[in-house]
């Protein structure tokens, strides 16, 4: 079998376009957080896929932008950025974000969002009607 050259590789991976979580059943949609270890989240948070390889949405507190290029079912949220606004909740928004970052897997099923680790810590997200 011929080897091909090393540029060919790179040219194909591009052309397999969006494989992270958005493409399997979470993007465009505005998820919102329900509860962190099984425990109900008291505070309003959103997380959003927007375009290939970021994620955005609303904290407690502050808005925050990200990466998250893993493909589907890993999720890698990193890069991530807030506006500094402060507030009361600023506690639950660094659980919430903490949280975030330590993700590594995505499950998308119907209206149902669910990041987890290899720990045993997940998120639970539902899906915002339009």
């Amino acid at each position: 079998m011929p080897r091909l050259p090393p540029i060919l590789f790179l040219l194909l991976a591009a052309c397999q376009g969006d494989q992270s979580v958005a493409a399997f059943g979470a993007g465009d949609t505005l998820w919102k957080l329900q509860e962190i270890d099984r425990k109900p989240f008291d505070a309003h948070a959103t997380l959003r896929f927007e375009g290939r390889g970021r994620i955005a949405g609303q904290a407690p507190c502050n808005r925050y932008r990200g990466r998250m290029n893993a493909p589907y079912p890993w999720f890698e949220a990193t890069g991530i950025t807030t506006t500094k606004t402060a507030c009361p909740a600023l506690a639950r928004e660094a659980a919430f974000l903490g949280s975030l970052g330590r993700m590594t897997l995505a499950e998308v099923a119907g209206g149902t969002l669910i990041l987890s680790d290899d720990k045993g810590r997940q998120m639970v997200f539902t899906a915002v009607p339009r």
